[in-house]
C-alpha cells in the first residue's frame, strides 16, 4: 500500500503540472537601459563573491568599492569595472562614488548605520542578511525605508532559488496534506574560523565569533531557513524557545558553537532550527512534514515521500498491536525543478537581477525591508531565548 500511495502522489504531481519550470515572481525589464551604477561596501569573502557575480551581469556596473582592509579592497576592485574607485570609508563612497545603489556586505553590526546613511544619501540598497544587528535597528530601518522612495532588498537569496519555489508550489497544492512541522539544520564539522595573518586583526576577520559584531550561528546561518519557513507559512512565529552554548571550540570566541531553537507559528505549526559545528551529516537540509507526505530539501535537490495509507501492526518489545512500521521509509521521489530563463544562474545572481529590476521599475523586492525585518526579529528572539533560557514572544508593531 505504501508503494501505491507513493504512486498516487507522484502521478498527482505530474498531472498538476508541477514537473514544469518553477514559477518566478521576479523579473528584469529587457529594455536596453544603462547599467545600474553600484558601489560595493565590504569586500571580504561575501563581498568578493558578489563582485565576481556582478561582472557577469550586464545590467550592473560595479563602479566603486569600499573596505578598510586594503587587501580586501584590492580584491574587490579586481572584479569591478575599469576605472572603478576605491575607498576606505563608506561615507566617501556615498559622497564621491557616483553610484545609484550600494550593496552592503559588511559585518552585521555595520548594516544599520550604513543603510541609514545610504538612505540619507539618496541611494538604493541591497543589504546582506541578517538585515540588522538588533530588533530595534530592524524596526527603525523599516520605518525609515517605508517612509522614503528607497528600494531596499535583503540578501535572503534562497527566495530566488527555483527549487524553493517548486517546493512552495507543492505545499500550496496540498500534496503534503496539512503541513504541521519543519525541521531545519545547517551543520558543519569545522571551527568556522578564517586564517588571520596579524593577531591584531582577529576580531576584524573573525567577527562572526564575537557578540559585539554578530549574532553568531543564528544570524549568519540559521537566518536562511528561518526566512524560508516564514515565507512558506506566510507569517511570523508567535514565540520561540531554544538552547545554545559554547562547549567544544574553546578558542576565545564568544558566540555559541551550537544552537537549537523551536519556533511556534499560528495554527499549531512548529519549526525546529539547529546549527552545530561538530558534525556535518546532511549538513544543510530541511524536512517539511505534512499529514500526506514529507518533502526533504538538500543543498541543490529535493525529494517527496508519501505517507503510508495504512499502518502495519504487530508485536514490538512484547506489546501486541503496536505499530511495526509507520514511517514513509521508501525511497523518495525526486522533485524536478528548472529555471524558466534557460540561463541556470545561481540564486544570488537572480536576486541581484531582481534588485536592478525593482530599482528601474519602482516595485518592491520579493524580500523587502519588511520581510527582512520579520526574519531578523525571529532570529534575534531565538538568540535571546537561548541567552535568557526562557520563551520569547513576538510583539508585532
Amino acid at each position: 500500500m505504501n508503494t501505491r500511495r507513493k504512486f498516487i502522489l507522484t502521478s498527482a504531481m505530474a498531472a498538476s503540472g508541477l514537473s514544469l519550470s518553477a514559477f518566478s515572481p521576479f523579473s528584469y525589464s529587457k529594455d536596453k537601459e544603462e547599467p545600474l551604477k553600484v558601489g560595493l561596501i565590504g569586500c571580504g569573502s561575501r563581498g568578493q563573491g558578489l563582485a565576481s557575480l556582478m561582472r557577469n551581469l550586464p545590467m550592473i556596473s560595479l563602479v566603486a568599492c569600499c573596505d578598510p582592509i586594503k587587501e580586501h579592497l584590492d580584491k574587490g576592485l579586481a572584479y569591478a569595472d575599469k576605472g572603478a574607485k576605491g575607498f576606505s570609508d563608506y561615507r566617501e563612497l556615498l559622497e564621491k562614488g557616483n553610484v545609484d545603489a550600494v550593496i552592503i556586505a559588511t559585518p552585521l553590526y555595520l548594516h544599520f548605520p550604513m543603510a541609514m546613511d545610504a538612505i540619507d544619501a539618496g541611494k538604493h540598497i541591497y543589504v546582506e542578511k541578517t538585515i540588522t544587528y538588533s530588533i530595534e535597528e530592524a524596526e527603525k530601518l523599516a520605518q525609515r525605508v517605508n517612509g522614503s522612495s528607497t528600494i531596499l532588498q535583503v540578501g535572503h537569496q534562497y527566495r530566488y532559488y527555483a527549487l524553493y519555489h517548486k517546493v512552495k508550489e507543492i505545499i500550496d497544492k496540498g500534496w503534503c496534506g496539512q503541513v504541521t512541522q519543519f525541521e531545519c539544520q545547517y551543520h558543519s564539522n569545522q571551527d568556522w574560523r578564517k586564517p588571520v595573518k596579524d593577531p591584531a586583526m582577529e576580531r576584524h576577520i573573525n567577527w562572526r565569533m564575537y557578540k559585539e559584531y554578530s549574532g553568531g550561528l543564528m544570524t549568519e546561518l540559521c537566518a536562511h531557513q528561518i526566512d524560508i519557513v516564514n515565507w512558506f507559512v506566510g507569517t511570523s512565529p508567535q514565540k520561540v524557545t531554544g538552547m545554545g552554548s559554547l562547549d567544544y571550540w574553546k578558542d576565545g570566541r564568544e558566540n555559541f558553537d551550537h544552537v537549537r531553537a523551536t519556533y511556534y507559528y499560528p495554527e499549531g505549526i512548529m519549526s525546529s532550527v539547529s546549527s552545530v559545528l561538530t558534525n556535518a551529516y546532511k549538513g544543510y537540509s530541511m524536512n517539511i512534514l505534512g499529514t500526506e507526505g514529507t518533502v526533504e530539501i538538500l543543498r541543490d535537490k529535493a525529494f517527496i515521500y508519501a505517507e503510508p495509507k495504512y499502518l502495519e501492526l504487530g508485536t514490538v518489545d512484547g506489546v501486541s498491536g503496536a505499530t511495526v512500521k509507520n514511517g514513509s521509509g521508501d525511497k523518495g521521489e525526486p522533485i524536478p525543478f528548472g529555471k524558466n530563463d534557460g540561463k541556470d544562474l545561481d540564486p544570488t545572481s537572480y536576486a541581484l537581477i531582481d534588485f536592478v529590476g525593482c530599482v528601474r521599475e519602482g516595485r518592491q523586492p520579493f524580500c523587502d525591508v519588511n520581510k527582512g525585518k520579520d526574519t531578523a526579529v525571529a532570529v534575534h528572539l531565538g538568540n535571546k531565548a537561548m541567552e535568557e533560557e526562557k520563551f520569547q514572544y513576538w510583539s508585532k508593531s
